[in-house]
């Protein structure tokens, strides 16, 4: 018997092109042409048969990837998406590193209006690799050829088929490739329009505010340089922030204190001789060594600290169409913790309408500089606005996620959940029936009192206390991250009011109501 044939048989007889090589990206390029229909006569229709292939994968760097806890959880971010499932001829393909739990799968199921959740388990297949280990989920996927395979024999119809990603790096493009589907997102090539650098040098094409600072920056000396330079500009600055160009969550941030009373003729020597002592990486875990490690391999940035009495911590999401639409889709007020308030925690949504209106127009004009640029797909930009005396807002646009994001699923869950529209213009967001709604939501909601409670538990807690979303009040709480909750004791919740307090109380009363079930 022929073993090496029946082995090529199972597998399949396609040959899969080097990753990054010309040929590769000749047939991303043919590929993606068929986003362009499916956006014009797919999308807007939701009677149409479709196949949406998820792949949650956080493809960052691994060693900055490692100090998310729980971050192989964190692909269940993504499970918001299960919602498509509404629309009754969608199919959905969801891949994981690991299986997920059941009961999480019914409990995002049990959130569908209008359709049953037997009716939505037919039309849902979630795939596993089986693998814990801590790399990117697509990376594992490219690894299993027979995995690229299975999913390939669950599309029927490649033409009314997507693929939709977390982040896009080249690991997507090829699995993107390997499945003969479009991605709704930017080719990885473009990946500059969405570093640190890149960002900086588009907020000043589209004559935005920005901090001072320098960018494409690469040694320790370009560093003390930049420091220097910014001290120089500004004598009274306290701090400067300087930025891997591919950080994620802030960890790849550090936040530079100068020393007090350095003399201006001195200041390089000073500077250069105290780098170390005076630069504190956000993450705790990140050593020096790493840092500028990092800092060199991927490039970054040095920028003032924005300095102010009352500063908030703004972003906008936008999406760009394959025919130059753009989408102002939401905006937010970011939470924000750990040292010199770099690592996202949270969002508030929307955005204080004081301020909002004119970041969405911000937004917009960044949107249509990476559409002419190539960009497509869903992405954000993070702002600091800062008070002035008159109490009018200041803003400056600090970075774009090229990217899917924290402030993602929130609001893709709230528009699925009431089929509702934010209204730019006025930085509201109105149900399907006119109610103003909003909500508070955060992804790391931590505590270790909450080790060992399993999904089933947290729903059974939810359910007894009222906790549970309310389809006829438009009003409640969603989990997410549910799995992160044994180990880690971490979730996310997105707490969905008529009102911001409202809201805000919902988030209170469910850390209480977990507190008090977690005593003894």
């Amino acid at each position: 018997m022929d073993l090496d044939f029946k082995r090529k048989t199972f597998i399949g007889s396609n040959t899969a092109l080097v990753q990054g090589s010309a040929e590769e990206s000749a047939a991303f390029a043919e590929i993606q042409q068929g986003m362009l229909r499916q956006y014009q006569d797919i999308f807007p229709d939701k009677h149409e048969a479709r196949t949406v292939v998820i792949l949650p994968s956080l493809t960052f760097d691994r060693e900055i990837l490692q100090n998310i806890r729980g971050a192989l959880h964190y692909e269940e971010r993504l499970l918001c998406m299960l919602m498509l499932l509404r629309m009754p001829r969608t199919r959905v393909i969801y891949l994981t590193s690991m299986p997920v739990s059941d009961v999480v799968v019914d409990y995002y199921l049990h959130l569908l209006q209008g359709i049953t959740g037997n009716h939505a388990r037919h039309r849902l297949t979630m795939l596993s690799c089986h693998d814990l280990s801590n790399r990117p989920l697509s990376e594992k996927i490219l690894e299993r050829p027979r995995f690229i395979q299975r999913i390939k024999d669950l599309i029927t119809d490649p033409s009314s088929t997507h693929l939709s990603c977390y982040n896009i790096t080249p690991l997507e493009k090829s699995i993107a490739v390997q499945l003969g589907i479009p991605l709704f997102g930017t080719d990885p090539a473009m990946f500059y329009l969405g570093s640190k650098s890149g960002a900086r040098k588009i907020f000043r094409d589209c004559g935005i505010n920005l901090p001072d600072g320098f960018e494409d920056l690469h040694r320790k000396e370009d560093i003390v340089n930049s420091l220097v330079e910014l001290k120089r500009l500004h004598p009274q600055m306290r701090k400067a922030v300087v930025k891997m160009n591919d950080g994620f969550s802030g960890d790849g941030n550090a936040i530079y204190s100068y020393p007090a009373g350095t003399d201006a003729d001195a200041m390089r020597e000073e500077i250069a001789r105290t780098l170390d002592a005076q630069l504190k990486p956000v993450a705790s875990t990140v050593s020096h060594k790493l840092f500028f490690g990092k800092f060199n391999e991927m490039g970054g940035i040095v920028e003032e600290f924005l300095d102010g009495e009352v500063k908030m911590s703004p972003s906008v999401q936008c999406v760009i169409g394959p025919t130059g639409n753009i989408e102002v889709a939401s905006t937010h007020d970011q939470l924000l913790g750990g040292d010199g308030g770099q690592i996202f925690l949270g969002a508030i949504f929307p955005a204080d309408v004081a301020y909002a209106p004119a970041l969405a127009m911000e937004g917009a004009k960044v949107a249509r500089a990476l559409f002419e640029r190539g960009a497509l797909g869903r992405f954000s930009i993070d702002f600091i606005s800062v008070q002035q005396p008159d109490e009018s807002w200041k803003n400056y646009a600090i970075e774009i996620n090229l990217r899917k994001g924290g402030t993602t699923h929130p609001y893709l869950m709230l528009q699925f959940l009431t089929d509702g529209t934010y209204h730019a213009d006025i930085g509201e967001y109105h149900t399907a029936s006119g109610n103003l709604r909003f909500y508070f939501a955060s992804d790391n909601v931590s505590n270790e009192k909450f080790k060992g409670l399993t999904p089933d538990d947290l729903i059974d807690i939810a359910m007894y206390h009222g906790l549970m979303y309310d389809g006829a009040k438009q009003e409640g709480v969603m989990f997410n991250i549910i799995g992160a909750l044994s180990e880690f004791g971490k979730l996310g919740l997105v707490c969905i009011g008529s009102t911001p307090k409202r809201a805000k109380a919902w988030y209170d009363i469910t850390l209480a109501v977990l507190d008090w079930e977690c005593e003894g």
